[in-house]
């Protein structure tokens, strides 16, 4: 059992991998003078959006959704608004957070809110996909001994990865080397990407290599 189910994820983290990779390449044939640093914006619109796009895929055909007892259209509809609106509420919130670490407030908004997008794309879209628009059981996750699945585990790797890159890919920016990957935010979503990167290859090897210590209880 374990075992499938770690290869299940293996797979659908190499989708997700997969993802980024194409949104690096593919803007080059679309794009003139296409680069990650060059036309960073560029690339990372296309990185979040092929992300969204493939972690909802890849959640929906495996069913990690969590099960509905409702089957209606105005609870579908309910689920969808909450989602949306809890995803934006977590771009806002990154947002402040970046700004209050140092961030230009007004200069480059349209770069900070961008960022904001990207964290919230690998970390709260991710909590929406595994755990749907449940306040609860987000808390429960990301609290001590809260996980009660591998992909519960999973998602507490990835988004600690995540920011842990952001907030790394942060401190070379003061330093005056004077190198293009340093302009406001191309560091720290190189940083966020990277660890997130990491992650998805992390969680799989982490979880198999502790498979006998974890033992999820339903609460």
């Amino acid at each position: 059992m374990w075992d499938v189910e770690i290869r299940g994820m293996a797979s659908a983290h190499a989708i997700v991998a997969s993802s980024i990779f194409m949104a690096t390449v593919m803007p080059a044939v679309f794009v003139e003078n296409f680069s990650v640093y060059g036309t960073h914006m560029v690339w990372l619109h296309c990185v979040a959006g092929s992300v969204a796009v493939v972690n909802i895929a890849v959640f929906w055909l495996l069913g990690i959704s969590p099960q509905t007892k409702k089957n209606t259209l105005s609870y579908k509809l309910n689920r969808l608004f909450r989602s949306c609106l809890y995803f934006l509420l977590s771009c806002l919130f990154f947002h402040t957070v970046v700004v209050l670490y140092g961030a230009p407030l007004l200069e480059s908004a349209l770069e900070t809110f961008s960022l904001a997008v990207l964290l919230s794309t690998l970390t709260t879209l991710r909590c929406l996909c595994i755990l749907g628009p449940n306040v609860q059981a987000w808390i429960r996750v990301f609290s001590r001994d809260g996980a009660m699945s591998v992909w519960d585990t999973s998602l507490q790797i990835t988004t600690g990865c995540s920011v842990i890159g952001a907030w790394l890919g942060a401190l070379p920016i003061p330093l005056d080397w004077d190198r293009p990957w340093q302009i406001w935010p191309i560091s720290c979503t190189l940083g966020a990407t990277t660890g997130f990167l990491t992650g998805l290859l992390a969680a799989p090897v982490w979880i198999h290599w502790h498979r006998k210590q974890l033992t999820y209880k339903l609460k």
